[in-house]
């Protein structure tokens, strides 16, 4: 599949797969705080230029981009993974719906009107969590996670993974990612793709929008 006009519409398209984090809310800041704690106390310089290589990464490959070389055992890893994780999760103890972003939820409600299933594709262990923080559960027929498949983005795996809990094909799907690797798992599984952000980070997708605020469906799906 090409990148093709960005003018253009979807047609016949039975799901959409939304990436979680900066595409349905922000947990990116918790993440950089997260990582920043843990990197202060093992002396490492972590700054959000560093952060910014971790958008759309799995924990593992996250914390070996923060450890920058350090050799560590893999006992080592997990206990640093965790604690990262438990820092994260304090974060989201904060969450609630205020923390949806804009545009978001009445694009939610205009999808589940037109009877398009939704589903959730999120390298994020944590996302079954923020999804019900957020009281987005009714809205969402399928979860795909960091615990769903083996092979992480830019693997389509967890798109597919998530297509085939929907039971809709590729071709008739979107997904939505906010990653350049997310675009490009998204396009190596043969989904059509909204990309949010900057072209320079998500130019790839067949269609870019700077984020879902006054974005209705009609702006990327046609009759």
């Amino acid at each position: 599949m090409t990148t093709v006009d960005r003018n253009m519409k979807f047609k016949n398209i039975k799901g959409i797969i939304f990436d979680l984090d900066g595409v349905l809310t922000n947990t990116s800041e918790y993440h950089y705080k997260a990582w920043k704690m843990l990197a202060d106390e093992l002396g490492i310089h972590f700054d959000r230029n560093i952060n910014e290589k971790l958008r759309g990464i799995p924990r593992k490959e996250s914390l070996e981009i923060m450890l920058a070389g350090k050799v560590v055992s893999e006992k080592e890893i997990k206990r640093l993974m965790d604690i990262k994780n438990n820092y994260y999760n304090d974060f989201l103890t904060q969450m609630n719906p205020d923390d949806i972003l804009p545009g978001v939820l009445e694009l939610l409600c205009e999808t589940r009107k037109a009877g398009i299933k939704i589903g959730i594709g999120s390298s994020s262990k944590n996302a079954k969590t923020v999804i019900d923080k957020l009281g987005l559960e009714s809205f969402v027929d399928s979860i795909s996670d960091g615990f769903s498949v083996d092979n992480h983005k830019p693997a389509p795996d967890l798109f597919l993974h998530c297509a085939a809990n929907l039971a809709v094909s590729p071709e008739n799907t979107i997904v939505v990612e906010d990653a350049e690797s997310g675009v490009e798992a998204a396009l190596n599984g043969g989904f059509w793709v909204v990309g949010l952000g900057p072209a320079e980070r998500v130019g790839k997708a067949h269609i870019v929008f700077p984020s879902f605020e006054n974005v209705k469906l009609r702006d990327f799906i046609g009759n």
